[in-house]
């Protein structure tokens, strides 16, 4: 049995995990109803007694606790978290909150605490397998912190899978430096994370948008399920939904069905550490386009619900992306299908073949496919498909940040409240522009590739 941890790094980290583990609670009490401790709880969550005392798997649920570690800078949204219905599932050993500034002064002054905490979360593990940061990259917290803490997760677990979640701005972002923050921490997370899943705020306001409009002009008949809706927290713990609930429940679901193989059983389970082993071909190159379906069910139960193949074409669409780009004009370097629900390997395969002519591979790895089958759909949905593309196209986005960074950086905009903080060097900002500019170029090299046959090496000859 492996055991993956959660870390949660600021107020959108914190506030996206809060609902990962809500709605983890939930699927897993509709499948676990003779509450047994089993291997599926205990991939995620610890189970204690009142001496706060382990519980091995086999036996009753006595008190779960999450394993997550939850780091911000100010304390308002921990404690509120703490206070709430899912208080009692965190430990708290593994709460990180203080008054202080991001990536050098936070990382360096606490350095051994943050240690600590993570070694603490390591030890209650048996089989670690990976960590999942989640962050966001336009504030301070997020973007300095959260890359803080994954540089100290590479140095003190090298071996141990390191995906990161990550939430960027949209172009008319409130925060005015956050091309800054998005540049120097893309930087971090080239050098030290195994796998980048971005997502987008814009993506997430239009698929919200599209949702509700849906949901109040709909045709008769047509009218949205709400409490199986993936941007509705209905029938979990939370209370009244507030701002940003709805965008958090969708990047919660996308966590949801990422570690869905490690949660559940299936016939083709998908282990985390495959994802990277099998999505990354060069290192550097990380950046996993994300995109999700369904978004929504009907309430009218007498509607036939959209085909299973229509399913794997919408995982392909604009429309479900969670990521602004056009994966279809771009190169893909590989692609991964977790699917969720009564599906066959066989309708797998199909649909493969289907879409492969569609979609342009580099010619290195035409079958550059790797597919998951979790037996356990999402509660309210019969089927589920999180599609994870590693594609060229999440270049054009970076260009852009890129774009957005130099426009600042050129007049040296706001610089002075970087540098007024103890061992930030303006060749900081270089340092990543620079970083940025070459992930960029190797994308390009690969685009230069698309629609030509590459040779193949000249076969050695047997001497005689």
């Amino acid at each position: 049995m492996t055991q993956s941890i959660v870390v949660q790094v600021g107020q959108c980290g914190n506030q996206v995990g809060c609902r990962f583990w809500d709605l983890a609670l939930r699927e897993h009490a509709n499948v676990n109803k003779m509450g047994e401790y089993d291997e599926a709880l205990g991939s995620f969550f610890r189970n204690v007694d009142s001496r706060n005392r382990a519980c091995g798997v086999g036996g009753r649920i006595q008190h779960l606790k999450a394993r997550a570690v939850l780091v911000d800078m100010e304390e308002g949204v921990v404690n509120e978290i703490l206070q709430g219905p899912l208080g009692e599932v965190f430990d708290s050993t593994q709460l990180l909150t203080d008054v202080a500034v991001g990536h050098m002064t936070y990382g360096s002054c606490y350095w051994e605490q943050i240690v600590d905490t993570l070694r603490k979360a390591a030890e209650h593990c048996d089989c670690l397998q990976c960590f999942f940061l989640i962050h966001s990259m336009g504030g301070g917290t997020g973007s300095g912190l959260g890359t803080r803490v994954l540089s100290l997760l590479e140095e003190e677990f090298p071996e141990v899978c390191r995906i990161v979640t990550s939430v960027y701005p949209s172009a008319e972002d409130d925060v005015i430096t956050s091309p800054y923050n998005s540049v120097l921490a893309m930087k971090e997370l080239t050098e030290h994370a195994d796998c980048v899943i971005p997502v987008e705020n814009q993506s997430l306001v239009d698929i919200v948008s599209k949702i509700k409009h849906m949901s109040d002009g709909g045709m008769p008949g047509r009218v949205i399920k709400r409490d199986s809706t993936i941007i509705s927290g209905e029938g979990g713990l939370s209370g009244a939904e507030k701002p940003f609930d709805a965008m958090n429940n969708i990047v919660a679901n996308l966590l949801l069905n990422i570690t869905s193989s490690a949660r559940f059983e299936g016939s083709l389970n998908m282990d985390l550490n495959e994802i990277a082993m099998n999505l990354v071909p060069f290192p550097r190159l990380h950046y996993l386009v994300p995109s999700l379906t369904p978004l929504y069910t009907l309430a009218d139960v007498s509607i036939p619900t959209r085909r299973l193949d229509q399913m794997f074409s919408d995982a392909f669409s604009k429309d479900h992306q969670l990521f602004r780009c056009d994966p279809k004009n771009s190169l893909y370097l590989a692609c991964a299908l977790m699917v969720r629900g009564n599906v066959q390997v066989s309708d797998l395969r199909r649909n493969i073949e289907r879409l492969r002519p569609s979609l342009p591979f580099v010619s290195w790895n035409q079958e550059g496919w790797k597919t998951g089958l979790c037996s356990v759909p999402p509660v309210g949905h019969s089927h589920a498909l999180l599609a994870l593309a590693n594609n060229t196209c999440v270049k054009s986005r970076f260009m852009e940040l890129r774009e957005s960074f130099t426009k600042l950086y050129r007049k040296k905009a706001h610089l002075h409240h970087y540098l007024n903080v103890e061992g930030m060097e303006q060749r900081s900002f270089s340092e990543a522009l620079n970083s940025l500019s070459s992930l960029i170029e190797e994308y390009d090299h690969l685009d230069a590739t698309k629609g030509k046959l590459m040779r193949d090496a000249a076969r050695l000859s047997i001497a005689r």
